[in-house]
């Protein structure tokens, strides 16, 4: 099988981070600090606004950010995102970036999701976050100004996990009625055997350590994943989800993963698209202004988004 390579510019973003060491090697605390210290790009889309909201909980508060894109309408679309970091690190603020390009590119309102984080609290902590933010959302689009029957739910990485598990979840518990799953590069399998993470175990800004580091992390404290709402390529029905939209990258070892995921759905009946974006490396959409695949990928992503929203059909 041939090693993919990274498009040129793609190459030069991971050069400019310099030598990176294993996460194992640098520790979980340093690496959220990586993270967050990432300077946003001066060219953000502009929101017409920016609104923080808290659901209050008896055990708990869950924090959303809400974006709200230009030109957008009283009852708009809307999009429940869920950030990546391997359930153990990211923020609202780290992907604002992210964020704000999916509002732009798609015409949704989009809703990030402060979910709380492993190994501090071991999943199902962050599902719980997840789901829970959705069903709020749902209830009370009206006083948010969304439209209950377009709400959808989006997720790079393990953003994307947790995307395809609230969708699992809503049908299997009769919960909202989800309008799409737009799943991004998403962690969606246990399979260390797949052939994308043979090939690219030492791939650039995720390698099988690392991957292995982070699944050690999330299974400390909670025990090994059993069911689709944490790996929900062990759900043995796919039948009856949302319309998906998956997108993977070629330097990606875990690829495969979502694109096996996307024929599976496919395969149950679900309209599913699914785009792999040559010699794009493992979270290229986190800062998708710094490479021309990044930028195409939101700006189809988003027109994709865009008509499956002016054109919503019943399934």
């Amino acid at each position: 099988m041939r090693r993919p390579q990274l498009d040129p510019d793609a190459a030069a973003r991971v050069a400019g981070f310099g030598p990176i060491p294993p996460m194992r090697q640098r520790g979980l605390e340093a690496v959220r600090g990586s993270v967050e210290a990432v300077p946003h790009p001066d060219c953000m889309p502009a929101m017409a606004a920016i609104e923080d909201h808290t659901i209050t909980l008896s055990t708990r508060r869950i924090r959303v950010r809400i974006y709200r894109p230009l030109g957008g309408s009283d009852s708009s679309p809307a999009l429940v995102y869920f950030h990546g970091g391997g359930l153990v690190m990211g923020s609202v603020l780290s992907f604002e970036p992210l964020a704000r390009a999916l509002a732009a590119a798609s015409g949704a309102t989009v809703l990030s999701v402060e979910y709380r984080l492993a190994p501090e609290s071991p999943p199902p902590a962050q599902f719980d976050d997840a789901y829970t933010a959705t069903c709020w959302a749902v209830d009370n689009a009206a006083d948010l100004g969304l439209d209950a029957t377009r709400i959808g739910v989006v997720g790079d990485s393990a953003g994307g996990t947790l995307a395809a598990a609230v969708s699992l979840a809503a049908r299997d518990h009769s919960g909202p009625t989800l309008f799409v799953q737009a799943l991004l590069y998403p962690g969606l399998d246990r399979d260390m055997g797949a052939p994308s993470i043979s090939l690219l175990a030492d791939a650039p800004m995720l390698t099988r350590d690392d991957i292995d580091y982070m699944h050690h992390l999330t299974d400390t404290r909670a025990g090994s994943p059993i069911d689709a709402y944490r790996v929900p390529a062990y759900a043995t029905d796919l039948c009856n989800l949302p319309p998906a939209i998956v997108v993977t990258g070629e330097c990606d070892p875990i690829r495969d993963w979502g694109e096996r995921y996307a024929v599976r759905l496919r395969d149950s009946g679900v309209q599913t698209t699914v785009t792999r974006y040559p010699g794009m490396y493992h979270g290229f959409l986190m800062r998708s202004d710094s490479t021309a695949r990044g930028r195409l990928a939101i700006a189809e992503t988003g027109a994709l988004l865009r008509a499956k929203f002016a054109h919503p059909l019943e399934f």
